[in-house]
């Protein structure tokens, strides 16, 4: 099979919310779609090593926020490159609360949903949550940020401009930017794929000798 023609599949990127007593954490996503009318219901798919899913499980509520294209990759590293595990996610950073009381942003977003989960189904690496839509809001006139963009556009240009910084050091390894898997060693295999996420080398990021 080749991967490659899945990539042609086109995506968002969101922020996903949510709220389990009184913690609140969120993740990024590129993975929502409308899936019914009458009512209106949405499916999400969430790495299941995330915190954010284990919360979601739990609550059965969420937030997601569709993240605009003036997006900054400061934002999407922080929500999308650490635990809300090991990390505070929020700490020092401007988010609003939703009426079933999980996060969202403004600033970087075009529209905000609210959503109470009826069902799931297990994926393997992934948990699906289909879920009834309780509120719905647009932020802002901007456009929406697709995944095709943040990889050619935003991703690309940040690794142009830290290009060359400090001196060379040798790779021992390569990290999993989406779940945290570690491959040891100096380059990937062609064609390799995250065995947690799924994700392709384009998500890696190399880990240096210290």
């Amino acid at each position: 099979m080749d991967n490659k023609a899945l990539y042609s599949l086109q995506y968002g990127v969101f922020l996903l919310g949510t709220k389990c007593g009184d913690k609140i954490n969120a993740c990024i996503t590129n993975t929502c779609f409308q899936a019914a009318n009458g009512p209106t219901r949405i499916a999400i798919s969430v790495i299941k090593q995330n915190l954010t899913c284990e919360m979601i499980e739990e609550s059965g509520i969420f937030t997601l926020s569709v993240l605009a294209k003036t997006c900054s990759l400061e934002t999407i590293k922080r929500f999308g490159y650490q635990s809300g595990r090991t990390a505070d996610k929020f700490e020092g950073f401007e988010y609003s609360t939703a009426a079933n009381g999980c996060p969202y942003i403004k600033n970087e977003a075009c529209a905000v949903i609210e959503a109470k989960v009826c069902n799931k189904m297990d994926l393997g690496t992934h948990m699906l949550f289909i879920a009834e839509v309780t509120d719905a809001q647009l932020l802002s006139d901007k456009e929406a940020l697709t995944y095709a963009y943040y990889q050619s556009d935003i991703k690309t240009k940040a690794a142009v401009t830290t290009a060359g910084v400090g001196p060379e050091k040798k790779i021992k390894g390569w990290r999993c930017k989406i779940c945290g898997y570690e491959y040891v060693g100096a380059e990937l295999p062609d064609g390799f794929e995250c065995p947690i996420c799924g994700h392709p080398a384009d998500d890696f990021e190399p880990i240096y000798e210290e």
